[in-house]
C-alpha cells in the first residue's frame, strides 16, 4: 500500500528521457575531451595554486586603484549604452515576431500574408545578429573605428539586440494566452493586447532578464577588451600578459562588486511597482554614459569610412574542401564543448537554485548566492585561462570554463524563476507532511520546467558564441581558428567559420523551437 502510495507515474518517462540523454551525449564527452585525470598529472594543480596564490594579497597602489576605477566607469557605461541600444533593437522584434500576439483575429487578411513574410526575415535579421560573436562584432568595428568604447557598445547592441528580440518574444509566449484573446475577441489593438494583458504579467520576469542582460554586458566588455576596446578588459589582458597576479586578483574583486551589485538592482527594481521610477533610473545612467562615452563617439565616427572596406575584404567566402574539413572538425567540436559544458551546468545550477531562493534557509541562501555571483562574476576568458593551465590547451578546458560560467549564470535565472513561481502548491505539500525535494519536483518543477528548458537552450545556443571567446587563449573548437584566420588577416576564411558559428546558432534555436512546443 505504502509502495503504491509513493510510486511516481512519471518515473519510466524520466528514466528514458535519462537514458536518452545519456546515450546522445556519450559521444559527446568524447569529443569535448573531458578526461578528470588531467587534474591529478604531473604537478598540475600545484602550478594552478602556484598561479591564484598570486591573485594575494591584490594590488591597492594609489594608480592602479585610480586606473582601475577610470576602467570601471567606462565599463559600465559601455555596457549601459549597449544595452539600450540592444533594447532598442529587440523590443520592437520581439513585438513584431512573437506568437503572443499572432491572433487570427488581428491578423486577417493583408495582415497575415505580410506578417506571414514578414517574421521569418525579421527572426533571420536576429539570428544574424546573435550568432555572430560580440567580440567578432569588436573587431570589425575596431577595424572601422579605431580603438576605444565605441566599438564595444556597438558590439554588445547589435549582439544582444538579437538575442532580447529572442527571448522577449518567448518571456511574452510562456505567459497565460487567455487575458490577450479575451481582448481581442473584444476588438482590442495588439498594442493594447501587449500593455494591458501581456506586460503586467511578464514585467517582473523581462526586467530581471534585462538586468541579467547588462550584467552579462559589462562582462561582455571585459573579453571586448582583449581586442582593444577599452574598459576593465585591457587592464585585464595587459595583466595577464604580465602575469600580474596581484592586479588580476584585483580586478576580480571588482567584477565580482559589480555581480553583486547588479543582482542587487535587480532585487530592488523587482520590488518597485512604480514603472515609471525604473524608467526614470535608466534614463538617468544613460544620460551619464553617453556624457561620458561621447568624446570616443565623436573621434570614432569620424573614421567610419573604413568599414565598407573592411567588410569587402571577407569576400568571396573560401568554400576549398581543405578548409571546409577544418572548419566541419571545429564545428564538432564546438557543439561539443558547449553541448557538455551546458550539460554540467544545467545539473549544477538545478542543485545550486532551490537553496539559493532561499528553501532551505538564510545561510544556505547568502552562501550559494556567493557561490553563483563567482561562478558568472568571473569572465569566461579567465576562466578558460585558468582551466588552460590545469589540463592544458584543448578542448577540455573549454569544456570546464563553459561549464563553470554558465552554472552561476543558470543558476541565477534558475533561482529567479523559482522567486517569481507561486508558493502556495509548495507550501501546501510542505504542509501535508511531504519532504522538501518531493514539494519542489510536484509542486515548483512543473511551474518552472518549461523556463528552465528554454534558458538552458538558450545558453547553449549562446555558449557556441562563447567557444569563440575562450578559443583567444587556445580552448579548442571554432574559435580558436577563427582567431587564428584573424590575426593572418585571411577574412575569407573567417567568413566561412562565422558562416558555420551562425548554423550552428540556428540549428540549436531550432531545436529549442520543437522542445518548447513540445512543453506546450
Amino acid at each position: 500500500m505504502l509502495a503504491s502510495r509513493f510510486k511516481d507515474p512519471a518515473a519510466p518517462l524520466r528514466l528514458g528521457i535519462t537514458l536518452a540523454v545519456i546515450i546522445l551525449f556519450a559521444p559527446a564527452f568524447q569529443l569535448s575531451g573531458v578526461d578528470p585525470s588531467k587534474l591529478w598529472e604531473n604537478g598540475t594543480l600545484d602550478h594552478l595554486f602556484i598561479f591564484l596564490a598570486g591573485f594575494f594579497p591584490p594590488a591597492h597602489s594609489a594608480d592602479f586603484l585610480r586606473e582601475m576605477g577610470l576602467a570601471t566607469i567606462q565599463t559600465l557605461s559601455v555596457a549601459t549604452a549597449g544595452s539600450f541600444l540592444a533594447m532598442l533593437i529587440g523590443i520592437p522584434a520581439a513585438l513584431l515576431s512573437t506568437e503572443a500576439l499572432s491572433i487570427p483575429l488581428l491578423t486577417a487578411g493583408r495582415q497575415r500574408i505580410a506578417r506571414w513574410l514578414g517574421v521569418p526575415l525579421l527572426r533571420s535579421g536576429l539570428l544574424l545578429l546573435r550568432g555572430v560573436p560580440e567580440i567578432v562584432w569588436a573587431l570589425l568595428f575596431v577595424r572601422a573605428f579605431g580603438l576605444g568604447s565605441t566599438a564595444a557598445v556597438l558590439a554588445i547592441g547589435l549582439a544582444y539586440g538579437g538575442m532580447l528580440g529572442k527571448v522577449y518574444a518567448e518571456i511574452l509566449e510562456s505567459q497565460p494566452q487567455e487575458p490577450a484573446a479575451a481582448l481581442a475577441a473584444s476588438g482590442a489593438s495588439r498594442w493594447q493586447i501587449f500593455s494591458h494583458a501581456l506586460l503586467p504579467q511578464a514585467f517582473a520576469e523581462l526586467l530581471s532578464y534585462s538586468v541579467y542582460r547588462w550584467e552579462c554586458a559589462i562582462r561582455a566588455s571585459a573579453v571586448m577588451g582583449f581586442v582593444g576596446a577599452g574598459g576593465l578588459g585591457q587592464l585585464l589582458d595587459t595583466s595577464i600578459k604580465m602575469m600580474n597576479g596581484s592586479e588580476v586578483g584585483s580586478l576580480l574583486l571588482v567584477f565580482l562588486l559589480l555581480v553583486t551589485g547588479t543582482e542587487a538592482i535587480s532585487q530592488a527594481a523587482r520590488k518597485i511597482a512604480d514603472y515609471q521610477k525604473i524608467l526614470i533610473a535608466a534614463a538617468a545612467a544613460l544620460m551619464f554614459s553617453a556624457y561620458w562615452l561621447w568624446s570616443d563617439w565623436q573621434q570614432a565616427f569620424s573614421a567610419s569610412s573604413n568599414l565598407l572596406t573592411y567588410l569587402y575584404d571577407f569576400f568571396p567566402v573560401d568554400l576549398s574542401a581543405a578548409h571546409l574539413q577544418n572548419v566541419a572538425k571545429g564545428a564538432v567540436e564546438t557543439l561539443a564543448i558547449s553541448a557538455v559544458g551546458t550539460l554540467l551546468a544545467l545539473l549544477g545550477a538545478a542543485v545550486l537554485a532551490l537553496p539559493a531562493a532561499g528553501r532551505w534557509g538564510a545561510l544556505p541562501k547568502a552562501i550559494t548566492r556567493f557561490a553563483l555571483n563567482f561562478l558568472r562574476g568571473v569572465p569566461d576568458l579567465l576562466w578558460a585561462a585558468i582551466m588552460v593551465l590545469a589540463v592544458g590547451l584543448g578542448p577540455f578546458a573549454g569544456t570546464l570554463a563553459l561549464a563553470l560560467h554558465t552554472c552561476g549564470v543558470l543558476g541565477r535565472l534558475f533561482t529567479e524563476t523559482l522567486e517569481n513561481a507561486d508558493p502556495l502548491p509548495y507550501d501546501a505539500l510542505i504542509c501535508s507532511g511531504s519532504r522538501r525535494f518531493s514539494a519542489f519536483c510536484y509542486a515548483l518543477m512543473p511551474q518552472v520546467f518549461a523556463q528552465w528548458i528554454a534558458y538552458t537552450l538558450y545558453r547553449w545556443e549562446n555558449n557556441i558564441r562563447m567557444a569563440t571567446v575562450l578559443g583567444l587563449v587556445g580552448a579548442g573548437g571554432l574559435g580558436q581558428q577563427l582567431y587564428f584566420t584573424l590575426s593572418l588577416f585571411q577574412q575569407q576564411q573567417a567568413a566561412t567559420i562565422i558562416i558555420a558559428m551562425l548554423i550552428l546558432s540556428w540549428l540549436v534555436e531550432q531545436l529549442s523551437l520543437f522542445l518548447r512546443q513540445r512543453l506546450n
